[in-house]
């Protein structure tokens, strides 16, 4: 299945109430299969990052009051990071998925600004090792009755943990772009995404390291869900994937779509001219890339 999806405005000036309402609504009512958010903690003074990382809003607060207002669009995180503690969000978690009727996707980072995990009192090395078993954590605590957990970074002693997630456990799909990250997702999660900095150029070799340890590990490779963080740029003058004219960036999305992506969405918290404008400016910005990028209706 391909699916296309919208990111809501999370970053910058434009992150307002009003316009984080105002995308999410228009989009599921355009037809776009989904709506995502992302995290980041804080930006250290002086760090080089860019203007999107300067003000971003909490991902699962803002994934919790959008599932109030939609009925119909899954609401996605990309990503959460394991320098959280995994017990207290494997209840947010759990909580947003049946209030939300099952339309959340969990995506789970490494992490790799070291300033956040030291604001978080967690260790940076061994994010690999931590990943994995932040995972475990969280599905011990949506799958088993009685949870019990003693491992390298995590301890949880014999409890209930409930209610349950309902209908049942959100899909858990990880980050990461080195070989090692690209193979984790597919030996554990239920899918893989992309991060904004991604070649998409190449992101046929990335799905086939993803599928091949998947499968290696006694899994079905197709029945991952493998999402594209598109950095579009509807009217880009330098053409590069989902920057371009309308026409262009729906040819790229099909492309990837060819290439084994089963989602993609567009998020406009990447484009430095959209977290930068006014937020009126913004959101005008963002209704035109919706309208022109919306994908077809059933029969069309």
């Amino acid at each position: 299945m391909s699916r296309t999806g919208f990111a809501v405005p999370v970053s910058g000036p434009w992150a307002t109430p009003e316009n984080l309402r105002r995308v999410a609504q228009r989009a599921e009512e355009l037809g776009y299969a989904s709506l995502w958010t992302f995290q980041r903690l804080l930006y250290p003074v002086g760090h080089p990052m860019g203007p999107t990382y300067r003000s971003v809003q909490d991902p699962v607060v803002t994934l919790a009051h959008l599932s109030g207002l939609t009925s119909r669009a899954e609401l996605g995180v990309a990503v959460v990071n394991a320098f959280v503690q995994p017990v207290v969000l494997a209840k947010q978690l759990a909580t947003l998925q049946t209030l939300s009727g099952g339309r959340l996707l969990a995506g789970i980072g490494l992490g790799w600004l070291p300033e956040e995990f030291a604001a978080a009192g967690v260790g940076f090395d061994g994010r690999g090792r931590r990943g994995e078993e932040f995972v475990q954590v969280l599905r011990a605590c949506w799958e088993q009755e009685v949870v019990a957990h003693q491992g390298e970074f995590y301890s949880v002693p014999e409890s209930y943990l409930d209610p349950k997630p309902l209908p049942g456990p959100p899909p858990v799909l990880l980050g990461g772009a080195a070989d090692r990250a690209l193979r984790r997702a597919g030996r554990i999660a239920d899918g893989w995404i992309s991060s904004s900095r991604e070649d998409l150029s190449g992101i046929g070799e990335k799905i086939y390291i993803v599928k091949a340890a998947a499968e290696k590990a006694g899994r079905d490779p197709e029945a991952l869900r493998i999402v594209v963080r598109g950095v579009t740029k509807l009217g880009g003058r330098e053409r590069a994937p989902l920057v371009g004219t309308a026409d262009q960036i729906r040819q790229d999305v099909a492309d990837l779509f060819g290439q084994g992506v089963t989602d993609v969405f567009h998020d406009l918290n990447f484009d430095a001219d959209v977290v930068t404008a006014a937020p009126q400016e913004a959101l005008r910005r963002a209704e035109e890339t919706l309208d022109a990028l919306a994908p077809p209706g059933p029969g069309s």
